[in-house]
């Protein structure tokens, strides 16, 4: 029942950053790939029918690891919530300038929500990735199970540390691959043109930095990427938009579901002590928990993925960024 739990929250998390991935690259290279308000707009309406839809994963990423394993939640949430309160502001913030962009008049309104929008998007993808880095090192967790420390320093300390900054910056490379590809995948014209350039650009330069990062660090994740990105590379070259993007989309899920089984057993390793830190066993709710949550996530996980399913097969044709006489 935990492996199964375990697994599931993984999967949570990997739709998450698969799904919202893209629908932050788009955000970031709105103002980059879209010339003018028109094609801007075009660029926001790919998104629009999903962004929101996309963000259930983040709820239910969250409650599973509430629900299933508390231990990890607390430990986590308690040192970490300084930035998951700016993650959840600057959400607030995404969904304020997607959604009200085209309720006011004027095109400096448009580019006002479009700027909010780009850095917004940023500051998540930045965030969300130091995160993860810090998953992947560990944090000061105590014989108690708690991480000691206190005021900025204990929520703020991990985000300084060489690991947050990789994986800010490995998060923001996948958010710009996967927001290309998208892009070149769900619209025509203009921008069309240059989301298949970007996404060249972006996975060519991303494969001489990940194999140089690799080759220093001596690191075979690194250069496993490196090698992946070369192939979407080589794939973007040919013109194939959808193998680009699930390309793209396999390697982010593959990189999230390294970064929670790094450690095996250990969800969340201590940097204290090895002994004290948190095992997935150790940290999981009792048995009888786990069973009430199998028959909730039984009815309502299956009918969410369906639903998402559906919503991306109906909204499935192109946009057009060209601008059609009348």
């Amino acid at each position: 029942m935990i492996t199964l739990w375990f697994s599931l929250l993984v999967l949570c998390w990997v739709l998450f950053f698969v799904l919202e991935g893209f629908d932050f690259g788009v955000g970031i290279l709105g103002p980059a790939l879209g010339r003018n308000d028109h094609e801007r707009g075009a660029v926001v309406r790919t998104v629009g029918p999903f962004w929101d839809g996309n963000e259930v994963w983040l709820v239910a990423a969250i409650g599973v690891t509430f629900a299933a394993f508390p231990d990890w939640y607390a430990a986590l949430l308690s040192a970490l919530y300084l930035p998951m309160v700016a993650i959840l502001l600057l959400l607030a913030i995404r969904g304020v300038a997607l959604e009200f962009r085209g309720k006011g008049d004027g095109t400096r309104w448009r580019q006002l929500c479009d700027a909010a929008l780009t850095a917004s998007s940023a500051g998540i993808v930045l965030l969300w990735g130091a995160i993860l880095g810090v998953l992947t090192h560990g944090l000061a967790v105590g014989a108690d199970g708690q991480v000691t420390g206190t005021g900025l320093s204990r929520s703020l300390g991990p985000l300084a540390s060489w690991p947050a900054l990789a994986g800010a910056i490995l998060a923001l490379f996948a958010a710009l691959l996967l927001g290309a590809a998208f892009l070149s995948l769900r619209t025509t014209g203009p921008v069309h043109v240059r989301a298949q350039r970007a996404t060249f650009a972006i996975a060519s330069t991303g494969t001489a930095v990940l194999a140089v990062l690799g080759i220093v660090t001596g690191s075979w994740l690194m250069l496993a990427a490196a090698a992946l990105s070369l192939i979407i590379t080589l794939i973007a070259r040919t013109g194939r938009e959808m193998l680009a993007f699930a390309g793209t989309a396999a390697g982010v899920a593959g990189a999230v579901v390294a970064v929670f089984t790094h450690h095996g057993e250990v969800v969340l390793r201590s940097t204290l002590n090895p002994a004290w830190s948190l095992t997935m066993t150790g940290a999981a709710a009792t048995g009888s928990a786990l069973k009430l949550i199998t028959v909730v996530g039984v009815v309502v996980l299956p009918g969410v993925l369906v639903y998402q399913a559906f919503s991306y097969w109906v909204f499935r044709k192109r946009v057009s960024s060209e601008r059609v006489p009348s």
